[in-house]
């Protein structure tokens, strides 16, 4: 082999093994570097901790060493009460924020009318009503002779207006002796002169006060309300009690009518409007006395001035159901005495419904009348017959279906009414 090219296989032999070499004592010597500047740092930085905790333990030793412990409660306490006064803002704030739960508005009740304004009513209405029989009385009174046909002609007025027989017959009698009658034309004389006998017939010395009116009346004064189907009970004691009202009593009504199922409605529907509280059953065809009971007990507790209980309507030849209203009545006096019974009848029905009081009458007893639909009646009579054949006075009537169309029987007003 050539020198020469032997010698260049050893130069580069050389020269390789040199970088080797070169290359491994500079790596190891750069790790070296690498692992002293890295146990620098790491030393550099225990050093650093260590002052930064030793710096706050001395600080922490030094704020508890000068700082007293009064100092910082009376620190703390401002710092709790400026955050529970944050806290209530924020509740305010929140409360503000809600949306306001609206008031329940105040129910609104009616302002019933005064008793001397529905007398008044009480004459226009009639006035306007239609009714024949005054107005045929003073067309046959007011001839300027007057026959025995006319004379008869006036005792079927009166018949037919359902003023009775026995009524009938005196007012003929008395009205053929006025001087001021016979043979006479005179309208104002012959008006007059029936005025003062249908007076007479009416009634006008006969005291038509609700015993609850009376003085020394009993508090609280019971009143029941009877009558058959159909003629207005329980709408007339609904308005019985806004006629009380109108006079500052306190009044209480009880649902005795447990029979028919919109009646202790009906009622509670009146006394809403008035705020008069009604005691009534939970079930329909609850025994009718057990409410009485119930209601006559409420009233006496709450003290109120006049209790009424109204009752279901029944005809007076169901003996079973007349007794009932004396068990209805009985019951009720274990708790208050009853003052007033009030029979309730449709001035249209005539002298069927002076058959009806008669039975009335003797089942319960009965201390007066109340006339519904007199306005729209033909038979006027009537308030004179019940009189004459019950004795007992008719105390209120029924102008019509408003709410304030009851009003307390006046005399004068009803005669003029009839006569306009």
């Amino acid at each position: 082999m050539d020198t020469n090219v032997i010698i260049a296989i050893v130069a580069v032999a050389v020269i390789a093994a040199i970088l080797v070499i070169g290359g491994w004592w500079f790596g190891k010597s750069r790790k070296a570097a690498v692992d002293k500047s890295t146990e620098a740092a790491k030393a550099k930085a225990d050093a650093r901790l260590a002052a930064e905790a030793e710096s706050a333990a001395s600080d922490s030793s030094t704020v508890k060493q000068s700082v007293d412990p009064n100092v910082g409660a009376a620190e703390k306490a401002p710092a709790e009460s400026q955050q529970k006064s944050s806290a209530q803002a924020s509740s305010s704030e929140t409360a503000a924020l809600a949306p306001a739960t609206e008031a329940k508005p105040e129910p609104v009740h009616d302002t019933p009318e005064s008793a001397g304004t529905r007398m008044q009513r009480l004459k226009a209405r009639l006035s306007k009503s239609g009714n024949p029989f005054g107005k045929a009385l003073f067309n046959i009174l007011a001839k300027d002779q007057l026959s025995e046909t006319d004379w008869e002609d006036v005792e079927d007025t009166l018949l037919l207006a359902d003023v009775g027989a026995e009524a009938s017959e005196q007012l003929v009698e008395e009205l053929r002796n006025d001087a001021r009658i016979a043979g006479q034309s005179d309208p104002a004389e012959v008006r007059a002169a029936l005025k003062d006998k249908l007076l007479k017939l009416v009634g006008t010395d006969v005291d038509r006060r609700l015993n609850a009116d009376k003085d020394g009346a009993n508090k609280p004064s019971v009143v029941i309300m009877v009558g058959v189907n159909g003629t207005g009970k329980t709408t007339t004691a609904g308005k019985l009690s806004r006629l009380l009202v109108s006079e500052n009593k306190q009044v209480m009504m009880g649902a005795a009518d447990t029979f028919r199922a919109a009646a202790a409605d009906q009622l509670e529907t009146w006394g809403a409007r008035v705020n008069v509280p009604v005691v009534r059953s939970d079930k329909d065809g609850a025994d009718p006395a057990s409410v009485a009971f119930e209601a006559s007990a409420k009233a006496k507790e709450s003290n109120a001035d006049v209790l009424i209980i109204d009752t279901a309507g029944r005809l007076q030849n169901k003996s079973n159901l007349m007794d009932e209203l004396g068990k209805i009545r009985r019951v009720t006096e274990k708790n208050l005495p009853v003052d007033e019974v009030l029979l309730v009848l449709d001035a249209t029905t005539g002298q069927n419904g002076m058959a009806q009081a008669k039975v009335f009458a003797e089942a319960i007893g009965i201390t007066g009348v109340v006339l519904s639909k007199l306005d729209g009646s033909a038979k006027g009579g009537i308030v004179i017959s019940v009189q004459k054949e019950l004795g007992v006075p008719v105390k209120l009537v029924g102008l019509g279906e408003g709410p304030d169309d009851l009003a307390p029987f006046d005399p004068e007003g009803f005669v003029d009414g009839i006569l306009a």
